[in-house]
């Protein structure tokens, strides 16, 4: 049997994907994702520091590790002084800006502390605290590049804010929590910023394997929408809004405020019935790159739709 040379093979190959090609002229291109595994590396390292209670050396650590992954930003660290059942305590907010071109702003939120109150059980927050600050600093990495050499973003700039003193420091009360976005929300009240802010977006509790993320009952209906509009074009519906419920977390300073708000958090953390929520099995193995792709899919689709508004 008479076999084809090489360079026949290979000009019958291109020949067929050539036909494939002009008769498939609609197929579409690979859908891009955002790198869930970045994020939960990043987390990794920032779980890795152990138990960050304001007051402990853990929190200064926390600190240290935001400032250097983000210290080549546009980075304004805003300390102060909370007053808490303890006394007063140091805390301290992270801003990070990205430039757009048009004027406003859409803020991007987390904690990055963990409880004072469970500062004896080795409660490190993978979850609650620690996965959405290592979505966050993945985020600040596409945005970084996407800034980088001097070009803005096409829509709005994005600020990322890694807030501290959300939880409580004895007990849950609106005295006793959100301790740095309060404090952040009145002094942009004061100097005009939060008149500039066209959404504040917060992520807790979400790098969940079993991700579940409920629909808080005061968040901005268009901003439902818009992120409904996002986790589908990436098929990612069945993750979101299944439930409502009304959730008390740091976003409640903007909402008060008029801000538009919407807080993405899945409150639903571990068998049966958020087994996990702030007790030492909220641990590193209970989340997973897979929900950190979804968040950041739909977080920077969601920041697009909203610069097209």
């Amino acid at each position: 049997m008479r076999t084809a040379r090489p360079w026949q093979l290979m000009l019958a190959t291109a020949l067929l994907l050539a036909a494939l090609q002009i008769a498939s002229p609609s197929a579409a291109p690979a859908q891009s994702h955002f790198n869930g595994a970045r994020a939960l590396e990043y987390t990794r390292q920032f779980v890795a520091i152990g138990p960050r209670w304001p007051t402990s050396q853990g929190h200064a650590q926390a600190e240290a590790f935001l400032r250097s992954h983000l210290q080549h930003d546009q980075l304004e660290e805003d300390a102060f002084t909370a007053n808490t059942p303890i006394g007063p305590v140091a805390m301290r907010n992270f801003i990070v800006r990205f430039p757009g071109k048009k004027d406003g702003v859409i803020v991007l939120a987390t904690h990055y502390e963990t409880n004072y109150w469970l500062k004896n059980i080795n409660f490190v927050g993978a979850n609650d605290g620690g996965s959405t600050t290592g979505l966050l600093l993945a985020i600040a990495d596409d945005l970084r590049t996407a800034t980088a050499n001097g070009k803005k973003l096409d829509g709005y700039s994005v600020w990322l804010l890694f807030d501290d003193g959300e939880e409580a420091i004895q007990s849950w009360s609106r005295s006793d929590s959100t301790y740095g976005t309060r404090h952040l929300a009145a002094r942009w009240g004061k100097d005009g910023t939060l008149g500039k802010i066209k959404a504040f977006i917060l992520a807790d509790m979400i790098g969940d394997k079993d991700l579940d993320i409920q629909r808080e009952t005061r968040a901005a209906g268009w901003l439902v929408d818009l992120v409904r509009q996002a986790a589908k074009k990436f098929g990612d519906e069945k993750y979101f809004f299944k439930t409502d419920q009304e959730i008390e977390d740091d976003f409640l300073p903007f909402f008060d405020r008029g801000v538009p708000t919407i807080d993405l958090i899945d409150i639903d953390y571990g068998p049966p019935g958020d087994s996990y929520h702030h007790t030492a099995k909220d641990t590193l193995d209970k989340i997973s790159a897979h929900s950190l792709t979804v968040d950041g899919d739909v977080f920077m689709e969601t920041i697009r739709l909203i610069g097209l508004r």
